[in-house]
């Protein structure tokens, strides 16, 4: 797994996509954090990161599969994976080796935004007038998702040899469980089951974290999903098909 990871870090580091990602995010974030009006934190008249925490998953929605979507599309399509198979990796030692690559890259990305906590603590009055449960839980739950993300890119990277089809497809699949199963719970056909249904998804586990109460059911809920979706994918990998 060690390989696939270094070899797949380099790859990110030796292209653009890396400092792209991060030169995209931290630059959403900064403008939405401090500089437009109706979401800076400047504006809102108390010490807060709402605003990053709200936003963030939005941006991981197009972000993430951006770095997931050459996985295996790339190497299916130009015939090197077939070429990786052969060595003496277990299908498993490939997807959690893509996996944390992808996953490392997004951590990397989010650690910049820990100087928006400190200038918040000290713009506050008194000074360090902050939740800081609520911020530790928001960049938990903020890591968890991304590991959600990072899953479902990898699914559909490993569906497809289309790059393209691979990002739309991770795309739509990361917006519909993030926020899809909350806005089915509002159906009025689903009220009597409406609290079930929200719990499906990830946005109602999020909101939960945010708030800085870390229950291990959520936790739960977002190692389950990961791991479920990755099995998926080693199960896509497993079948060769191609």
């Amino acid at each position: 797994m060690r390989y696939i990871l270094v070899k797949e870090f380099r790859s990110f580091l030796n292209s653009l996509i890396a400092y792209m990602v991060m030169a995209v995010f931290l630059t959403a974030m900064g403008l939405l954090t401090w500089v437009f009006p109706d979401t800076s934190v400047l504006n809102y008249g108390f010490a807060d990161m709402g605003t990053l925490f709200s936003l963030a998953p939005y941006v991981f929605i197009f972000l993430i599969p951006a770095i997931t979507m050459r996985s295996f599309a790339e190497e299916k399509k130009s015939g090197t994976l077939e070429l990786l198979l052969t060595k003496p990796l277990s299908d498993w030692d490939i997807v959690l080796g893509k996996f944390f690559a992808c996953f490392f890259l997004v951590v990397i990305a989010i650690l910049p935004t820990l100087i928006y906590y400190f200038s918040i603590r000290q713009l506050g009055n008194p000074v360090g007038n902050i939740d800081t449960s609520g911020v530790m839980g928001s960049y938990i739950g903020l890591l968890l998702l991304s590991a959600i993300f990072c899953s479902i890119g990898l699914l559909a990277s490993s569906s497809t040899p289309n790059q393209i089809v691979a990002f739309i497809l991770a795309a739509f699949l990361c917006f519909i469980i993030f926020t899809g199963f909350h806005s089915l719970s509002s159906l009025p056909v689903l009220a009597s089951v409406a609290v079930g249904v929200k719990q499906l998804g990830i946005l109602h586990h999020y909101e939960t974290l945010s708030k800085g109460l870390i229950d291990s059911r959520d936790v739960i809920y977002f190692i389950s999903v990961t791991a479920l979706l990755l099995l998926f994918t080693k199960t896509i990998l497993s079948a060769r098909t191609w």
